[in-house]
């Protein structure tokens, strides 16, 4: 079924596309979510008109993501939470806490943008990647310690350790 996306859709393609899909696939997600419309002459026609619409919108959000990743490099969080033996920690740092100390950090990211593979189960450094844009993925630094180690230095910004 050929259909024309009207939003970024991950794996799938960006705005403005044409694309062939499966049916069940369009019928039963992206054009009930808004995400796309049918590629009927007509769609087809106001899509040749808005061409320009959609090509400037994606360089104005590829800008905005570039501007973004600049700002993430600079970003460190720390984490103090509770651990046992071996720096294995009572629970762990999940993806939703990460977000939560973005947010009170000034950094509007989605949870689902960041990329992690499970969840922060130990104490140290990790590299976490989020993907800004279809194109462009950002790192920061995040540091989980225990609860009874000193105080961070000045220059982290600390997240909330309460959970």
């Amino acid at each position: 079924m050929e259909i024309i996306l009207i939003k970024d859709v991950d794996n799938l393609g960006l705005s403005g596309q044409v694309l062939n899909v499966a049916p069940g696939y369009a019928r039963n997600f992206l054009l009930p979510g808004g995400a796309a419309l049918l590629a009927t002459p007509g769609n087809l026609k106001m899509l040749a008109k808005k061409r320009a619409e959609f090509e400037a919108r994606a360089k104005a959000e590829k800008d905005q993501a570039v501007d973004l990743k600049n700002k993430m490099a600079e970003v460190r969080l720390v984490f103090r939470r509770k651990t046992g033996e071996k720096g294995k920690l009572y629970g762990a740092v999940t993806a939703m806490d990460i977000a939560e100390a973005l947010l009170a950090a000034g950094h509007n990211i989605d949870r689902k943008r960041l990329r992690l593979s499970e969840p922060l189960k130990s104490v140290g450094e990790f590299e976490v990647p989020v993907r800004l844009h279809a194109e462009i993925t950002a790192t920061f630094r995040v540091s989980v310690q225990p609860e009874d180690e000193g105080e961070a230095s000045p220059a982290t910004e600390e997240a909330p350790a309460e959970k």
